[in-house]
């Protein structure tokens, strides 16, 4: 094993030991935000030379419920419990060397676009091996996209101290009933990984309704 498998292995361990893990999961409509999507990549792509993706939608979602539901964002120090008034957002990149989680610094301040760059800077950053211990300490809240490698579901692993941890997963057509009607519609499941020492079970699946509410209404993210 090399040093950075090592210290994977050992974060994860530590991270199985010591929290007291337990997972809630929901399903997103994503029909709102590929269409937000389709409608403003080509003009984004073209203004800022970014991508847009869907990771930036989700990171405004969770900085805001994250403001709504500040536990989610603590960890816990000795028999105190941190609070941040800021959203350290650390984002899970897969490398030839293993799983690293860069962090967006104050990813609470930034717009969409901003979020989006900062993402794609990192991800390069960790592609080449150029991340510094500086680029991954002191997150707050995890986001892991496993969905880009295809993954249905999946129960993501809580990246300590931190009290929380967004999974996403592969969008699929599924029938599902929208106002008595049988409609297809494309859904991601999405899980949430939570330290049940810090947060009650009511405070994880309000965190996730909210979350899937916004994303689901991405307009609502301008009112918020």
């Amino acid at each position: 094993m090399n040093r950075m498998r090592l210290r994977i292995a050992e974060r994860l361990k530590e991270s199985q030991n010591a929290a007291a893990s337990l997972t809630t999961f929901n399903e997103i409509d994503m029909s709102a935000l590929m269409d937000f999507r389709k409608k403003y990549k080509d003009e984004v792509l073209k203004a800022h030379d970014i991508k847009l993706g869907y990771m930036s939608a989700f990171a405004k979602a969770c900085c805001l419920v994250l403001k709504e539901i500040p536990v989610a964002n603590a960890s816990i120090d000795g028999g105190d419990i941190v609070y941040r008034d800021y959203v350290d957002l650390s984002v899970a990149v897969a490398t030839p060397k293993g799983l690293v989680t860069p962090v967006v610094r104050n990813a609470e301040s930034m717009t969409m676009i901003e979020i989006e760059r900062e993402i794609a800077n990192l991800g390069k950053k960790a592609r080449d091996g150029k991340l510094t211990i500086e680029d991954m300490a002191g997150g707050s809240f995890t986001i892991s996209n496993g969905g880009v490698f295809g993954s249905l579901y999946g129960t993501p692993i809580i990246n300590l101290p931190q009290a929380a941890v967004l999974g996403m997963h592969t969008i699929k057509d599924r029938p599902v009933v929208v106002d008595g009607q049988i409609v297809i519609r494309p859904i991601m499941v999405v899980a949430l990984t939570y330290d049940h020492r810090l947060l009650d079970g009511r405070e994880a699946v309000t965190f996730l309704v909210k979350v899937r509410d916004y994303l689901q209404d991405p307009a609502k993210m301008l009112l918020a």
